[in-house]
């Protein structure tokens, strides 16, 4: 869990320090169980771009598309959502970068865990822009095994 500890600050601004406590909150109370992330974090058109090479991979313009094409296909396979652990969180300029560690289970009852970069861009204390990466392999996996439910 994230410990706010001025240690992992990069950036002085004033700005930069409400990002990286605004992130820092969200996750926080995500950890302790809370749902509300996406909604408390995401400017509405944000632009949130994942990584990499699968079918998963690929940009998703506004909150909305995000959540219906990223989040609920996994979600809706999950026991229970997934708990974060910040393992570093810094700032540089009007960018909040996190790195961090999910753990869930499947309804299937095999464990989901994934590592994460999430690079925010930040304008009026919400990111307008993410860069997600993550191991895709495991997120796709979840996506092929597990029935969708609703």
């Amino acid at each position: 869990m994230w410990s706010g500890s001025p240690a992992h600050a990069d950036s002085g601004s004033a700005q930069a320090q409400i990002n990286k406590e605004a992130v820092g909150k969200a996750f926080a109370a995500w950890a302790a169980g809370g749902q509300t992330f996406f909604d408390d974090m995401l400017a509405p058109d944000v632009v949130w771009t994942i990584k990499g090479s699968s079918l998963s991979a690929g940009v998703h313009r506004g909150k909305q598309a995000l959540i219906d094409k990223a989040v609920k296909p996994l979600s809706t396979r999950l026991q229970r959502q997934i708990r974060p652990t910040i393992r570093n969180l810094w700032t540089d300029g009007d960018h909040v970068i996190i790195e961090w560690d999910g753990e869930a289970v499947a309804k299937d009852g095999k464990p989901y865990r994934n590592s994460y970069m999430w690079i925010f861009r930040m304008q009026d204390g919400r990111a307008t822009e993410v860069t997600a990466y993550l191991d895709l392999a495991a997120y796709d996996d979840v996506l092929r095994r597990v029935p969708v439910s609703r």
